[in-house]
C-alpha cells in the first residue's frame, strides 16, 4: 500500500477565491462611500448626501420589494397551483423533461429570477428620487394652468410622480404576470392543443388578476393622460390645442373608463369561469382606443381645424404664449420701439458719454496670451484660453474689468520632475489675480493692468489685504496633499520671488480644504480612491496633511447641490479679502403647462461653447427655467455657499424643503460680492432664443411667423454659429445713467441658411445688483427689448462686418499691417445703440508669428449707418465717424496721437525693426486718411501730397520689414500708392 501527501481539497479553493473577491470588492465600494462622506462631511453638506442617498435606498427598497414580489409570488402561486396530471401523455412527457432539467436549480431560480428583476427595477427606480422628493415635498405655484385649473406644482411636482409610479406598476404587472404565465405552461396548467388553448381553473384566476391589475393600471394612465396633454410638445406648439381639448381629452376620460369597466369583466370571469365577455371588452377596448384615440382626433384635425386653423387654434396659441413666457420669465420683458437713425451726425454721442467712455476694447477671448507672456511668470502657470468680463470700483467710479486667476499648469512642469510627489505634493496651487482696464490699452497694444505682478499687487490689493493663492480653479489638479504641523518645513511651490535673484518662495496650506489623510485608515481609502500607492507610502503625507479634490468650481456645486442645473461659466470676483468663485444655478423643469420646450446645449450654443472656451451646458430637454441659486465657491479653501437668489420660485422652495441647511437667503450675501453678481449668461441665451419667436404677443401675428427673429452668426469666425452675448457697461435709451448689462441683437430668421442681416431688435439683461448686504438692485435683471422698425434698415452684426471687411481704405490698412509676417485679428463685434442709432465698435489686433507674440491691440473699427470708422484708438475711430466730433470722449482718448515708446515684445529678434515698421505703417494710414478727408472736399492738390506721404511711408515700411529676421522681401523698386476712395467715409 503505497503511502504519500493526502489530496488537495480543491473543492474548497473556489469558494475561498470568490469569498475573498466579494471581500476586496465590498471594501473598494466601502472606499468609495466613506471618502465621500468624507468629503461632504468636510465641506459641510452632510444633509446632501444623507438625503439623497436614503432617498434613493429607500425608493430602491420600495422598487425591488414590489417587483420581487410580484414576480416571486407569480411564479410561486403558478407552481403550487400546478396539476397532479397533464392531460396529454405525449405533451406530459416533454414537459416531464423540462422539469426534470430545471428541478435541481427550481429553487435558486424561483428565488435569483424575481432578485434580478428587482435589482434591475430598483435601480430604475432609485434614478426618479428626485420625483419622489419633489412630490412629497411640493410647493404651490398659486398659478392655474388654463385648461383644468390646477395649480402649476400640480403639473411639474405632482404629476410626474404619478406618472412614474403608475409606469412602474404596470411593469410590474406586465413582468410578474408573464412569469406565472410561463411557469403554468411549464407545469402543464395551460396546455397548447389541437383542439384549443387548455387552461386549468388556476390558471384563469391568475390570468384574470393580472388582466384585470393591467386594465386598471392602464384606465389610470389614461386618466393622467387628459392632464398630460397641455404638456404636450407634438404639435405646432405646445400645450393641448384644439383637437385635443374637443377630441382627445374627451376620448381620453372615455377609454378610463371603459379600461375600468372591462377590469371589472376579468373579476367576473375569475368568479364564473366565463371568459366571453372579458374578451369581447378587451376587443371593444382595442377598437375603441384605435377609433377614439386616432382616429376620430385625426379627422377633426383633418376636416375642422386645417381649414380654419386661424381662427380655431388663437386661444390656445395665446395660451402658449402667456405660459411659455411665464415659465422662461419672460413676461416681465419691457418692450420698446426704437427708431434708429443712420446718419452720423456731429455729436451724437453727447447724451450718451458715459456710456462711450466704458465701451470695452479689450476681447477676453483674444487676450489670454497677452496675459500669459506678460503675466506668467512661470511655465507651471497658465491662464485659461477665455477671460472674464467684471467690474470694480476705481477711483470712486465703476470700471469695466477684463480678470483672470493665474492658475496652476502642473503638466507644465519640467519632464524630469513630473513625479508623484511634485505633482501631488510640491505644485499644488496657482496664485493671484490678473486684471486688465476694458475701455483701455497702453500706447504700444498692451493691456492697462489693475491688477498685476507677484507678488499680486494693484487696486484690488495686494497680499496682506486678499489672499492670492488659487487651489480650487477651473484647471486644478485631480488632488493635491496639503498641510503639515505647525513648524514643519515648507514643502509647496508658492511663488517666484518678487525680487531679482531670490529664489523661489514655498508655502504651507493653512485653511480647512479638504478631508484629512493623517491616519493610516484614510490613507487607504484614498490609495484606493486615487488608485495610487505613493499616496500611502510616500513622507510628504503626514498627520495633518489634507486631500483637496473635486476642485472645479462647477463640478463641486453640482455635487453639493445635485437638483440644480449649473451654468456653464464660473468667473473670480476679489471680494472680502478672498478669491470667490461665483456660479449660478438654475432650477428647470420640463412639465410646464403650454410652454414650449428647449434643448438646453442647442439653445446655448454659440462661438463659446463651439470653440471648447466655455462649458456647455447638458443635452436635457426644458421648458421651465428659474436663475434660482448664487454659489461661491472659495479659491483658497474650497468652501461653498449657496443663496437663494429667486427665493420665490417654488422648484428652490421644494427643494429648500428637502435640504433645509444647504441654502442660505440672499440677504446674508456681503455687498462685496453682491457687486459682483451678473446676470447669467446660459439663462439669457435660452431666453433670447425664445424671445426671437416669442417677441410677438398677438396670437394672429405669431400664427403666421411673419415676424420671427434670429439670434446673428457669429461674423468674426468662418462657421455658422450663433454671436455669443457680451458684457458691457450700457445705458439703455430709458435709464438715467449705465448699468452693467448682458447683450444681443437680433436679425430677421434665418430660413434655410438665408438671412437678410439687418437689425430688428436689441436686447439687454440689467447685471446691475448694487453693493448693499443683503440687499438685490431694484434694477437686477430687468430685461429692456428694443424693436427696431424693419423700415429703418439697419445693418445687422454681418453686415456691419462686411463692410469693414470690403470698405477700400480698412482693408488696404490692414494689408500693410499684416506686413512682417503678423497676423491681424478681428476682435468681439459689440453692438451699442448710442447716438440716436446703432454703433458697432470692432477692436483690431496684431500678432506676430513668433512662439512668444501676443495679440496687441493696434486698430478699432467703429461703425454706424452705412459710414466707417477706423484709427488707432476708439477715440480717433469715432470722430472720423461723427464727423470730427463725436460729442463724448472713449476711453483710450489719452492715447490720441502717440507712438510707442518701445517694442511691443522687445525680447524677439528684430525688435527695433518690428517697431520702425509699425511706425511706418502707422504713418501710411494716416496719411491714407488724410487723403481721404482731402477727396471728399474736392481738394485734389492735397490728396496728391497725401498720395506721396502715402508712398515715402511704404517705402519706409519696406525698409524696415528688410530688417526683421526671416522676412526680407526680395529687392523692388518702392512701391506706389493709388488707393481707392472710400465713399464710407
Amino acid at each position: 500500500m503505497s503511502t504519500g501527501r493526502p489530496p488537495s481539497r480543491r473543492g474548497a479553493l473556489t469558494p475561498t477565491l470568490i469569498v475573498v473577491a466579494l471581500v476586496v470588492v465590498g471594501f473598494i465600494f466601502f472606499a468609495n462611500v466613506w471618502t465621500d462622506v468624507l468629503w461632504y462631511r468636510q465641506l459641510g453638506f452632510m444633509e446632501v448626501f444623507i438625503t439623497e442617498n436614503l432617498a434613493k435606498i429607500a425608493i430602491f427598497a420600495a422598487g425591488f420589494a414590489l417587483m420581487f414580489a410580484g414576480v416571486f409570488f407569480a411564479i410561486r402561486i403558478a407552481y403550487r397551483s400546478r396539476p397532479v396530471y397533464a392531460p396529454d401523455s405525449d405533451i406530459r412527457d416533454n414537459l416531464n423533461r423540462y422539469q426534470a432539467q430545471l428541478e435541481p436549480v427550481r429553487r435558486v431560480v424561483m428565488i435569483g429570477l424575481p432578485i434580478l428583476f428587482g435589482l434591475f427595477a430598483g435601480s430604475a427606480a432609485a434614478s426618479q428620487w428626485q420625483k419622489v422628493l419633489l412630490f412629497f415635498n411640493q410647493v404651490g405655484f398659486n398659478k392655474q394652468d388654463p385648461q383644468f385649473n390646477m395649480d402649476i406644482s400640480f403639473y411639474v411636482m405632482v404629476l410626474p410622480f404619478l406618472g412614474f409610479v403608475t409606469g412602474f406598476l404596470i411593469s410590474v404587472v406586465v413582468i410578474a404576470g408573464i412569469a406565472g404565465i410561463l411557469t403554468h405552461y411549464l407545469y402543464g396548467s395551460i396546455r397548447l392543443m389541437e383542439r384549443g388553448v387548455y387552461t386549468a381553473r388556476a390558471a384563469q384566476i391568475h390570468i384574470a388578476v393580472t388582466g384585470a391589475a393591467f386594465l386598471i393600471l392602464l384606465g389610470i394612465n389614461f386618466w393622467l393622460d387628459r392632464y398630460s396633454s397641455v404638456q404636450s410638445n407634438g404639435g405646432r406648439w405646445a400645450g393641448a390645442l384644439y383637437t385635443d381639448v374637443n377630441a382627445v381629452i374627451p376620448t381620453k376620460a372615455i377609454l378610463a373608463v371603459a379600461a375600468v369597466l372591462v377590469a371589472a369583466l376579468f373579476i367576473v370571469a375569475a368568479i364564473i369561469g366565463r371568459w366571453r365577455l372579458p374578451v369581447i371588452g378587451t376587443a371593444m377596448l382595442i377598437i375603441t382606443s384605435i377609433l377614439a384615440g386616432g382616429v376620430y382626433p385625426w379627422v377633426i384635425q383633418q376636416f375642422q381645424v386645417r381649414p380654419s386653423e386661424e381662427t380655431l387654434e388663437k386661444d390656445y396659441i395665446q395660451r402658449n404664449i402667456d405660459n411659455t413666457r411665464s415659465a422662461y420669465g419672460l413676461d416681465g420683458i419691457q418692450e420698446t420701439r426704437y427708431d434708429a437713425t443712420n446718419t452720423a451726425t456731429s455729436g451724437a454721442l453727447a447724451p450718451d458719454a458715459q456710456t462711450t467712455a466704458n465701451i470695452r476694447l479689450l476681447d477676453p477671448n483674444l487676450i489670454s496670451d497677452a496675459f500669459a507672456q506678460l503675466e506668467q511668470y512661470r511655465p507651471y502657470y497658465q491662464f485659461p484660453e477665455a477671460l472674464n468680463v467684471d467690474r470694480y470700483e476705481v477711483d470712486g467710479k465703476i470700471q469695466d474689468t477684463v480678470i483672470a486667476v493665474r492658475e496652476l499648469n502642473p503638466t507644465n512642469v519640467a519632464a524630469n520632475q513630473q513625479g508623484w510627489l511634485n505633482q501631488h505634493v510640491v505644485y499644488t496651487h496657482g496664485y493671484g489675480v490678473v486684471a486688465a482696464k476694458g475701455n483701455k490699452f497702453t500706447v504700444d497694444g498692451k493691456p492697462e493692468f489693475l491688477q498685476s505682478g507677484i507678488p499680486s499687487n494693484g487696486v484690488l490689493g495686494n497680499d496682506s489685504s486678499y489672499q492670492p493663492r488659487i487651489y480650487f480653479g477651473e484647471s486644478s489638479p485631480e488632488y493635491s496633499i496639503v498641510g503639515a504641523p505647525e513648524g514643519t518645513a515648507p514643502r509647496e511651490q508658492d511663488r517666484p520671488s518678487g525680487r531679482e535673484g531670490e529664489g523661489e518662495t514655498q508655502y504651507t496650506f493653512t485653511g480647512n480644504g479638504g478631508p484629512n489623510v493623517g491616519s493610516f485608515f484614510n490613507k487607504v481609502l484614498y490609495a484606493i480612491k486615487f488608485q495610487s500607492s505613493d499616496l500611502l507610502l510616500s513622507d510628504g503625507v503626514n498627520s495633518d496633511s489634507q486631500v483637496l479634490y473635486d476642485r472645479n468650481p462647477r463640478e463641486r456645486i453640482q455635487k453639493v447641490a445635485p437638483y440644480l442645473t449649473v451654468d456653464g461659466n464660473a468667473y473670480p470676483a476679489v471680494v472680502d479679502g478672498r478669491v470667490k468663485w461665483i456660479v449660478d444655478g438654475y432650477t428647470t423643469s420640463q412639465y410646464y403647462p403650454y410652454s414650449q420646450q428647449k434643448q438646453l446645449s442647442e439653445a446655448t450654443a454659440d462661438t463659446q461653447t463651439t470653440s471648447g472656451r466655455a462649458v456647455a451646458l447638458p443635452n436635457s430637454t426644458v421648458n421651465y427655467i428659474r436663475n434660482s441659486v448664487k454659489a461661491t465657491v472659495d479659491a483658497y479653501d474650497g468652501s461653498v455657499t449657496l443663496y437663494a437668489w429667486d427665493d420665490q420660485d417654488p422648484v428652490l422652495k421644494a427643494w429648500n424643503k428637502v435640504f433645509p441647511t444647504s441654502l442660505k437667503p440672499y440677504s446674508e450675501m456681503s455687498g462685496a460680492v453682491m457687486s459682483h453678481v451678473r446676470y447669467p449668461e446660459d439663462l439669457f441665451k435660452v431666453q433670447r432664443e425664445l424671445l426671437g419667436q416669442y417677441h410677438v404677443t398677438d396670437p394672429r401675428s405669431f400664427y403666421k411667423n411673419n415676424d420671427a427673429w434670429s439670434v446673428p452668426a457669429d461674423p468674426t469666425v468662418d462657421t455658422d454659429v450663433k454671436q455669443p452675448p457680451f458684457y458691457m457697461s450700457l445705458q439703455m435709451p430709458d435709464q438715467d445713467k449705465p448699468a452693467f448689462q448682458l447683450t444681443s441683437s437680433f436679425i430677421p430668421q434665418i430660413v434655410n441658411n438665408n438671412a437678410r442681416n439687418v437689425l430688428y431688435g436689441f436686447l439687454a439683461a440689467d447685471s446691475d445688483a448694487g453693493n448693499q448686504a443683503g440687499v438685490k438692485g431694484e434694477g437686477y435683471g430687468k430685461l429692456r427689448l428694443l424693436n427696431i422698425p424693419p423700415e429703418t434698415q439697419v445693418p445687422g452684426p454681418g453686415q456691419a462686418q462686411n463692410k469693414f471687411n470690403s470698405d477700400p481704405t480698412v482693408s488696404q490698412a490692414l494689408n500693410l499691417l499684416r506686413q512682417g509676417a503678423s497676423d491681424v485679428l478681428n476682435g468681439n463685434l459689440l453692438t451699442l445703440p448710442v447716438g440716436g442709432g446703432i454703433l458697432y465698435v470692432q477692436p483690431v489686433y496684431l500678432k506676430s508669428t513668433g512662439e512668444t507674440s501676443y495679440p496687441t491691440l493696434q486698430r478699432v473699427l467703429v461703425a454706424f449707418g452705412d459710414k466707417v470708422g477706423f484709427a488707432p484708438t476708439l477715440d480717433e475711430a469715432l470722430k472720423q465717424l461723427f464727423g470730427g466730433n463725436s460729442g463724448a470722449a472713449a476711453g483710450d482718448s489719452d492715447n490720441n496721437g502717440q507712438t510707442p515708446a518701445a517694442p511691443a515684445n522687445p525680447s524677439e529678434p528684430g525688435a527695433d525693426a518690428k517697431a520702425e515698421l509699425k511706425a511706418a505703417l502707422d504713418e501710411a494710414n494716416a496719411a491714407i486718411q488724410a487723403g481721404q478727408s482731402a477727396l471728399s472736399t474736392g481738394d485734389f492738390a492735397a490728396y496728391g501730397e497725401a498720395q506721396k506721404r502715402i508712398t515715402a511711408a511704404l517705402k519706409k515700411a519696406v525698409d524696415a520689414e528688410a530688417k526683421i529676421p526671416g522676412t526680407a522681401p526680395e529687392a523692388s523698386p518702392a512701391p506706389t500708392a493709388t488707393p481707392t476712395p472710400s465713399p464710407s467715409n
